[in-house]
């Protein structure tokens, strides 16, 4: 890992590619661009390099805070990593593709945006993502998601209520798929089930820690640690400079190509330091909605299975309703999220749940600066459009619920964030109505791509890791097709 942190020696230097950030985003798009050569490449990382041990040791994921990098005026949290290896530290390793129609829910609902890609444009990274990060998954899933490829390891062993819902409904209750190893390999232990997963004691998860710190060993790549960019340099139609602060002094870079992946909170706020900001940049930060929620089980004993979530239930996400209130997906519990049953011998007869519903777009939602640059964001809260689909959900939750022996249902609490902060620099086919193209440049700056959360279109009810990295791998190949052409 070539290391670099002397300001002097940096300063005024040229690069190919200037890559920003660390995460998901910019180590995948790294990682399919030195397929195709990518010359000399700097790739900045706000954060230090915190391996496996001092995780655990620290019992933190990062030195800096990251509460302590944005302000907001609601109390609601916002959750990221800022070090190397970003949200691939922090995640919890689930792995759903998004469902096909959710690149699709204004063709088909009438709410929202269409995406300017297809789930088919994608499915094909998605398979890839899946191979880099030994993703265990159930086979099944392939009636709801289709798939060109087979998970790269087996699913995870269910629980007694997954087994029951299998059995009963087996086109929408499905074993979660994960980068949480269910075989050993490639140098990561199984999973331990140990429900520490943001902190993974067995270092079972993908993370780039442990999975992908090859690519930064590359004799082409320049990793620098500590490098907080504070702005872009532009002119009416290209980006020409990053300039960032290393040991407190402003170092500047040149490069030919830029590519901005830091978070859906940090991406905006660089490019709003850089009077880049346009009307839509920082405009939509968003993420899904959840709950939780318990069944007590007449006579069937939970948390068996081999793996913190187990389940993952289909039943309540596509359909006509999405048109007046948000899908939902069902997460199945492998932990005694609220604790056990206190009645005598029936202290597993409980079945955990999250609830979570799709969330809409708005635009009052954003990430702003204040007067001495620091990220600010301005929220008001869900909307009634995912809080109606959460209500929906637990209305037909009981029916949902009918291959298993119910004894009653108790809605528990909101949970106060998903820690997918999404959307502000959105992908469209229209410079009116989003900031980056298909192939995720900046419909202006034509050397600058954006990477990361930061550019969905919509708020799909899964985990949006995985959309990510294919995202990410398909964007470098699209610059990859076009400069051979």
């Amino acid at each position: 890992m070539a290391l670099e942190t002397d300001p002097a020696r940096l300063a005024g230097e040229h690069f190919d590619v200037v890559i920003v950030g660390t995460g998901f985003g910019s180590a995948f798009f790294l990682h399919r661009l030195l397929r195709e050569n990518g010359g000399r490449i700097l790739v900045l990382e706000w954060g230090q390099r915190h391996d496996h041990q001092w995780q655990m040791e620290n019992e933190a994921n990062s030195a800096l805070p990251h509460q302590d990098t944005y302000r907001s005026q609601n109390p609601k949290p916002w959750n990221y990593t800022i070090g190397f290896g970003g949200g691939t530290n922090c995640w919890f390793a689930q792995t759903p593709r998004f469902h096909p129609s959710d690149f699709r829910l204004k063709s088909l609902y009438g709410v929202g945006a269409d995406w300017p890609i297809s789930y088919d444009d994608l499915e094909p990274y998605y398979g890839q993502a899946e191979s880099i990060m030994s993703v265990s998954g159930d086979p099944d899933m392939a009636a709801v998601m289709p798939r060109s490829t087979p998970f790269p390891q087996p699913a995870h062993h269910p629980t007694t209520p997954d087994r029951a819902m299998k059995a009963a409904r087996p086109s929408e209750h499905f074993i979660m798929p994960t980068a949480r190893a269910r075989v050993a390999a490639n140098g990561r232990g199984a999973c331990c089930a140990s429900l520490r997963c943001q902190l993974c004691p067995a270092d079972a998860k993908f993370t780039i820690n442990n999975g992908m710190t090859d690519i930064f060993d590359d004799p082409r790549v320049t990793l620098v640690l500590g490098a907080q960019v504070r702005t872009l340099e532009a002119d009416a139609s290209s980006v020409s400079s990053a300039v960032f602060d290393l040991d407190g002094k402003d170092v500047a870079v040149t490069g030919d190509l830029f590519v901005l992946g830091a978070n859906a909170i940090q991406s905006p706020a660089i490019l709003k330091r850089s009077a880049m900001d346009g009307p839509l940049v920082g405009r939509g930060l968003h993420e899904s909605y959840g709950t939780y929620v318990e069944a007590m089980l007449d006579g069937m004993d939970n948390f068996d299975g081999s793996t913190i979530t187990t389940g993952l239930n289909f039943g309540l996400y596509d359909g006509a309703f999405r048109s007046d209130y948000g899908a939902a997906l069902v997460y199945f519990e492998n932990r005694w999220t609220h604790g056990l049953r206190a009645e005598r011998g029936r202290h597993r007869q409980i079945l955990p749940m999250m609830i979570v519903t799709e969330e809409l777009v708005n635009d009052d939602d954003r990430v702003e600066i204040d007067e001495d640059g620091v990220a600010r964001v301005h929220y008001g809260g869900p909307s009634s459009y995912t809080k109606k689909g959460q209500s929906e959900a637990l209305a037909k939750l009981p029916k949902l619920l009918e291959p298993l022996p119910v004894e009653d249902i108790q809605f528990r609490r909101e949970r106060p964030t998903e820690s997918h902060l999404q959307g502000t620099l959105r992908m469209g086919a229209d410079p009116a109505s989003s900031v980056i193209d298909a192939d995720m440049i900046h419909h202006r700056y034509r050397n600058l791509v954006v990477v990361g959360s930061s550019t969905f279109t919509t708020c799909s009810c899964a985990n949006p890791s995985l959309t990510v990295a294919a995202l990410s791998m398909r964007a470098a190949d699209r610059l990859a097709s076009r400069s051979r052409a």
